[in-house]
């Protein structure tokens, strides 16, 4: 890492993080050991992938990231957003806490994507396997979404032998909030087959199920690839933990709705399991984290995802 008084770029940056680039073959299902055999579901996902790598590039080499990412097609903005977050923590780690990036990421168009932009700064240190704690912002009770991106990142870099080694580990809040994430590369990993979702999560231990089907609720409603058969059929196989499920189709449909851009199969899902839209799901959300957001403790957080497990087991 660069020290204090280590050179800047024009825009303050440390030059490390300037040259920064992911090839966007990283996104290829056949180089991450994921399912092959579901050809418009991978290609759907891979999309999303490339796009979180996009947005990781821009915001390495533009120095007006928000300008860059207006760029990025509308249903995809969000993901690239989450990659633009992950460089954000990198570039802060490498300026020591100075870099300002993350702040600058999260003001004016990037307040949208709060959510996207908080799950990607949980990726910064996944991928070098160091053994360091994740890097959580300072942000009130959303910086805890930083977990849930580790959670991905650990998966979608380590596939299924990674997944089985964290759902193994002994049970926390944290290792809980890391695991929903795990849920949602899950989905990728399987290319959106409600049937092996199912089966990878029952071979879990129960303590882990719960957060899993909360990660595939989350994908299935934000990145898609689940038509309504297969909505209730992944409703059908969570069984005792669909109120898991329903929370994370909460969080989904919320985050989307915050940006004002809801892709159909968004909508689809919330209407199809809640009879309500991204809208109303927006409020309910909002309304759950009543007397959390100005908490910066895991335990308001947790909370806040225990009120819409409360409120899914209600409405369905």
């Amino acid at each position: 890492m660069w020290a204090g008084n280590s050179p800047r770029m024009a825009d303050g940056s440390p030059p490390v993080t300037r040259v920064l680039q992911l090839p966007l073959t990283m996104a290829d299902f056949s180089r991450r050991g994921f399912r092959l055999d579901r050809e418009s579901e991978r290609a759907e996902l891979e999309k999303h992938a490339r796009y979180f790598l996009t947005g990781f590039n821009v915001a390495a080499k533009s120095r007006y990231v928000h300008s860059a990412l207006a760029e990025i097609p509308d249903a995809e903005r969000g993901f690239a957003y989450e990659g633009a977050g992950m460089f954000a923590a990198l570039h802060d780690l490498a300026a020591l806490g100075r870099g300002g990036a993350l702040a600058r990421l999260l003001s004016g168009p990037g307040d949208d994507y709060t959510h996207l932009i908080h799950v990607g700064h949980g990726w910064a240190l996944v991928p070098t396997r160091l053994p360091l704690p994740v890097a959580v912002p300072a942000t009130p009770l959303l910086r805890w979404l930083a977990l849930d991106g580790a959670g991905f990142a650990e998966t979608y870099f380590g596939g299924l032998r990674a997944l089985w080694r964290r759902c193994h580990r002994r049970p926390s809040e944290h290792r809980q909030a890391r695991i929903a994430g795990c849920g949602r590369a899950l989905w990728f990993t399987q290319a959106a087959d409600p049937v092996g979702v199912a089966r990878v999560i029952a071979r879990m231990p129960e303590s882990a199920r719960g957060p899993l089907w909360s990660g595939i609720g989350l994908a299935a409603c934000y990145a898609g690839c689940a038509g309504p058969g297969a909505v209730a059929e992944l409703v059908r196989s969570s069984g005792p933990y669909a109120p898991h499920f329903g929370q994370g189709v909460l969080f989904a449909g919320a985050a989307r709705y915050r940006a004002r851009i809801v892709p159909e199969h968004t909508g689809r899902v919330c209407e199809q399991l809640f009879s309500a839209t991204p809208e109303e799901i927006s409020w309910w959300t909002d309304e759950a984290a009543h007397g959390l957001t100005g908490s910066t403790e895991l335990s308001a957080y947790t909370e806040w995802k225990a009120r819409l497990r409360e409120l899914a087991e209600r409405r369905f």
